[in-house]
C-alpha cells in the first residue's frame, strides 16, 4: 500500500477545475482525495435516470428538490456526482454551495456497468459521511440495492430487493415506488 499519496480537497479539486486543467467534456468526481474518471454513460443509465427522475418528481413534487448528476459534497474531500440527489429545498437553489450529507434525503446510483465500484466505493462514501439512505439501481441484474443505517465502518442495513418488490424512502413513508417502475422493460 502507498503511503505518500497527496490528497487533493474540495477547493483544490474546484481550483484545478476553474483553471481548466481538466477538459469540459471529462467525467470526474473527487472521492477520498482521489480524482476518479467516471464510467461512460450508457442508453440503459440514462433511461434509468430519466424515468426515476419523472417517478420522484411526481411523487414527491415540490416537497424536495431532485438533483441529476450533479455534486454532493460529503466532506473536505469527497465531491461525488450521484445520478439522482434527492435533497431538501433550498431558497437558492444551492447557488452559494452543493448540498452536503445533512441537507441529503437520498441518493441514487444507476448502475449498467459500475454496480462493483457504486458498491463498494460509493457506499463506503456515503455512509462515512452519513448520508441516511442509498440506493443502487442494477438495471442489468433487474434488482435494487438499499443502504441505511450509515456508520463510519460502513452501512449497517443493506437490502438486495428484486423488480417485484415496492418500496419507500425512509423521509417519505407514504411514496411508495415499485422497482419494476424503475427498470426497462424487456
Amino acid at each position: 500500500m502507498l503511503t505518500n499519496i497527496r490528497l487533493i480537497s474540495v477547493q483544490e479539486y474546484h481550483q484545478m477545475a476553474e483553471m481548466g486543467i481538466f477538459h469540459p467534456e471529462e467525467r470526474l468526481e473527487l472521492i477520498a482525495g482521489q480524482i476518479i474518471r467516471m464510467s461512460a454513460k450508457g442508453t440503459a443509465h440514462e433511461s434509468a435516470i430519466t424515468r426515476t427522475e419523472r417517478l420522484l418528481r411526481q411523487r414527491l413534487g415540490d416537497e424536495v428538490l431532485l438533483r441529476i448528476q450533479s455534486p454532493v459534497q460529503l466532506d473536505d474531500y469527497s465531491e461525488p456526482e450521484p445520478d439522482i440527489s434527492v435533497v431538501k429545498l433550498n431558497p437558492l437553489d444551492y447557488e452559494d454551495h452543493h448540498p452536503n450529507a445533512s441537507e441529503v434525503f437520498l441518493l441514487i446510483e444507476i448502475a449498467d456497468s459500475s454496480l462493483k465500484y457504486d458498491r463498494e466505493v460509493k457506499a463506503n462514501a456515503y455512509s462515512k459521511s452519513g448520508i441516511i439512505e442509498y440506493w443502487i439501481l442494477d438495471v442489468n441484474g433487474r434488482k435494487l440495492y438499499m443502504y441505511r443505517l450509515p456508520s463510519p465502518d460502513g452501512y449497517h442495513s443493506e437490502s438486495i430487493l428484486a423488480e417485484d418488490v415496492t418500496i419507500s424512502p425512509l423521509a417519505f413513508g407514504d411514496c411508495v415506488i415499485a422497482i419494476r417502475e424503475l427498470l426497462r422493460k424487456i
